[in-house]
């Protein structure tokens, strides 16, 4: 696993029922405005109160105090959708602001699910991931997942997910 160094000025935090509406916004935005999802996982993706309570949500804020970044670190139950045993967790909806993209929030974000983790004494990361969004599919083969075909699925006609896999 590579270890990455917060960008300047940027911390990671514990999502607050505050933060909510912005990373509603900020999801629906990145996956339904860039074309990564449809409408109807829009709903799904604005819902954060409901994914508060099923995962762990992390956010980045910028010098300005700015929300640029958010994660949903699931570390039991069904919301991560790819995690098979109690000894695996998995991250969903990944979000980093365009204006923030290249400045290492992503990783960052990444980096701190992983140390969580391991901490709770999980052996493997699981994460699901649109044949789309390659520039994702770049980050988390440098922090050193790799692919994990045979659990490859389609949550809906036409939407196929790619699962990558670290062991922790």
């Amino acid at each position: 696993m590579v270890d990455v160094p917060a960008p300047p000025a940027v911390r990671i935090e514990r999502a607050t029922a505050a933060d909510h509406a912005a990373i509603a916004e900020l999801t629906v935005s990145i996956y339904v405005g860039g074309g990564l999802a449809g409408p109807d996982y829009g709903v799904e993706l604005a819902d954060v109160a409901r994914r508060a309570g099923l995962a762990e949500l992390l956010v980045v804020r910028d010098a300005a105090d700015r929300l640029v970044g958010s994660v949903a670190l699931v570390l039991d139950g069904d919301f991560g959708e790819v995690a098979q045993s109690d000894d695996e967790a998995a991250v969903r909806m990944l979000v980093v602001d365009p204006a923030a993209q290249g400045q290492g929030i992503g990783a960052l974000l990444m980096t701190e699910c992983l140390r969580r983790a391991r901490a709770a004494g999980k052996r493997r990361m699981v994460l699901s991931t649109s044949t789309a969004m390659t520039a994702a599919h770049r980050l988390y083969e440098r922090l050193g997942f790799t692919r994990l075909p045979e659990r490859d699925w389609s949550p809906v006609p036409g939407i196929d997910l790619l699962v990558y896999t670290l062991d922790l």
